[in-house]
């Protein structure tokens, strides 16, 4: 299989070019190599593919920016290009980006026969407790969106009267002009495109033949699932004007603050505190997991900021194994201490005066050393 070629390349444009100049790059090339110029052209129908590929991850800001960060390696997933099995996916593509009126003024709808366009998509938002992302569950989520007219059924106009065809466009939506042999076609400015002019509104959807409509759906959360992460509701999004396949709705998944987990990818990171005592002779303490308390040993001469993990303690990931659990603690330094306690701790600080420990000697010999040096 040959390597791709750069997508910045195949347009001819530089790596900072704006949304613009890569557009306008775009539109000369799918001129240069359209079919219809091309007649029987194998190779200007790859080549007209191969723009397209490259304008579609470009005109896209997340696409573009895995593509500029990782090459063509960082295009899968929800990043991955559409590939093109005939040209007129390539117009279908094009007009739900920018609608009918961009592609179509150059191409006169090539291919397509007016096609329908399937409907838009939406995105709503879902919050889950990290227990939930880890796990896994069903939650029900609610949104909006745009439904046919149940008092004009869709047609826009006043029960009791009908759209009546335009006459400027003979119905068609759009209207064309001739440019040597391209003929260039621009949308109906009496219909809008529609193909139809309505004299009497519909008094419940004002013309528009829709209304909104709230919807709730469940929604089916894998185990692992990431902040941010988006998960597509198949055919849930909004209708299609044309009669087409409504779009999709994306449920964007945002993850709770835990109290006492951080998540680092597929691991977790817990603070734990630990007395003087503990970490200077040794102790076992429990410490939280998603599954439940565990038992951890702690050493004798622990450090503070020092890390234990647990293996498979984390969060699960794509390929079943889950990550670890890193457990990090720290000696808290109690505030207020009873008669007692402060006079064990004051022999302590005598003990360690007379006997200092290596470290501590090592120390305060460089900085008599220092203050020597610098008398």
């Amino acid at each position: 299989m040959s390597e791709k070629r750069d997508y910045y390349e195949i347009l001819g444009v530089s790596r900072d070019a704006t949304e613009k100049e890569i557009a306008e790059a775009y539109r000369k090339l799918a001129l240069k190599y359209h079919p219809d110029r091309n007649p029987g052209d194998e190779e200007a129908v790859n080549k007209f593919k191969e723009a397209s590929e490259a304008f579609e991850v470009l005109s896209n800001p997340e696409k573009r920016a895995m593509y500029d960060r990782y090459g063509h390696a960082g295009l899968s997933g929800a990043y991955q290009p559409h590939e093109f099995r005939d040209v007129s996916e390539i117009f279908d593509l094009f007009s739900n980006f920018f609608g009918d009126d961009l592609f179509g003024d150059i191409f006169g709808g090539f291919g397509r026969g007016r096609r329908p366009r399937r409907g838009d998509d939406i995105i709503c938002e879902l919050t889950l407790e990290l227990h939930e992302a880890a796990l896994g569950t069903t939650k029900s989520v609610t949104f909006e969106r745009h439904t046919i007219c149940g008092r004009c059924r869709g047609t826009g106009a006043r029960p009791g009267t009908q759209p009546e065809r335009c006459r400027y466009c003979g119905g068609r939506g759009r209207v064309g002009q001739s440019a040597g042999f391209i003929t260039i076609q621009t949308t109906c400015p009496a219909c809008q495109g529609r193909g139809v002019v309505i004299r009497e509104n519909c008094p419940e959807c004002r013309g528009k033949g829709v209304v909104r409509e709230v919807v709730t759906r469940e929604v089916r959360i894998p185990p692992g699932v990431d902040q941010n992460t988006r998960l597509r509701l198949q055919g849930e999004g909004e209708l299609s004007l044309d009669g087409g396949p409504r779009g999709d709705c994306y449920c964007l998944i945002r993850i709770k603050e835990h109290p006492l987990f951080k998540r680092d990818g597929a691991n977790l990171v817990c603070r734990i505190p630990i007395s003087y005592a503990q970490a200077a002779l040794g102790a076992t303490i429990e410490v939280p997991t998603l599954d439940g308390p565990e038992t951890l040993t702690i050493p004798p001469g622990t450090q503070s900021e020092q890390v234990f993990v647990l293996p498979g303690k984390g969060m699960p990931t794509r390929s079943r194994h889950r990550g670890n659990l890193l457990v990090q603690v720290y000696i808290e330094v109690p505030k207020k201490l009873t008669p007692k306690h402060e006079r064990l701790l004051r022999e302590l600080a005598e003990l360690e005066n007379n006997e200092v420990l290596p470290e501590r000697k090592s120390f305060f010999a460089k900085l008599k050393e220092y203050f020597a040096g610098g008398s």
